[in-house]
């Protein structure tokens, strides 16, 4: 069978026991396909790997063609982040647990694998969010995401108070433990834990939800995507950003969060018949 790819990255949850004869398996397997084979740098330390070339997650994305990654939403989440600007397609064996964007079962990788190299696949596009904080005029931190960008209250803190605007309209203060902006991608993440609803892929909006706000009029709004978003921290102590809940940047009163559409997207790919709809009523048990 002909091969459409020619270099795969492999990409592993390295802490999750057990892993490493998965990876073996899995890069063996894209061997036999006629693919090259390197490893996620961290994947290839933390197991002990060593019999295929390593690379750092910027160097995978100028070497590989095609990224499998062997875990859950949350290695997907890390290495999708760094190989969007690079174009490169991502396939999610699961490993994990819920699984949304990690939707090949690993007793099925082979199946999937087999056709998916060969060309055969559903290929979609996900938009993600780029942001910065800025304080007194400058840019101190950047980061992007493809879930969300939350700001939090302080640990052991009261409530955090923030004034929201899109461009240049003020449309929200609110006081809260926090706020979440997601993607539609996020939008089944911690956005809906919060209440927010879910969002369809293809929509392009954000969606932005209030985590235990003081008013209980302040309720989850569906935003479109070509506009800036700006929260700005106007009370409370040690606020704090997390980018996909992995990059933290400490705020100050007076610090502004902000929010646009990056010129980059995520590009998954899936078993030919895939369905979005069908992963939410696999996931969320919608069939009972």
């Amino acid at each position: 069978m002909a091969s459409r790819f020619r270099h795969a990255a492999l990409v592993g949850k390295y802490q999750a026991q057990g892993i490493r004869p998965v990876l073996d398996d899995i890069a063996h397997f894209l061997i036999g396909l006629g693919l090259d084979v390197s490893l996620e740098a961290d994947t290839a330390r933390n197991t002990g790997i060593t019999e295929y070339g390593a690379h750092e997650p910027a160097d995978l994305g100028r070497h590989c063609d095609l990224a499998v990654v062997v875990g859950g939403d949350g290695t997907m989440l890390g290495i999708a982040r760094e190989l969007a600007r690079h174009h490169v397609p991502l396939v999610g064996i699961n490993q994990g647990r819920l699984g949304f964007i990690t939707d090949v079962p690993v007793d099925r990788y082979r199946d999937a694998l087999g056709t998916m190299v060969a060309g055969d696949y559903e290929e979609e596009h996900r938009a993600m969010l780029e942001g910065g904080v800025w304080r007194d005029g400058t840019c101190i931190f950047s980061e992007f995401a493809l879930n969300e960008i939350v700001v939090n209250r302080g640990a052991t803190a009261g409530m955090v108070e923030l004034r929201v605007a899109v461009g240049e309209e003020q449309i929200v203060g609110l006081r809260a433990d926090g706020l979440i902006v997601a993607t539609p991608t996020g939008s089944t993440a911690y956005a809906l834990s919060a209440g927010g609803p879910i969002v369809h892929p293809a929509i392009a909006g954000w969606l932005m939800v209030p985590i235990a706000s003081h008013t209980l009029s302040n309720r989850p709004i569906v935003l479109p995507d070509d506009g800036e978003i700006t929260v700005e921290v106007v009370a409370g102590r040690d606020a704090s950003v997390n980018f996909d809940m992995h990059r933290l940047a400490s705020l100050l009163h007076g610090d502004q969060v902000r929010l646009r559409r990056s010129a980059h997207k995520v590009r998954f790919l899936h078993p030919r018949g895939w369905s979005y709809y069908g992963t939410l009523r696999r996931k969320l048990r919608w069939y009972e």
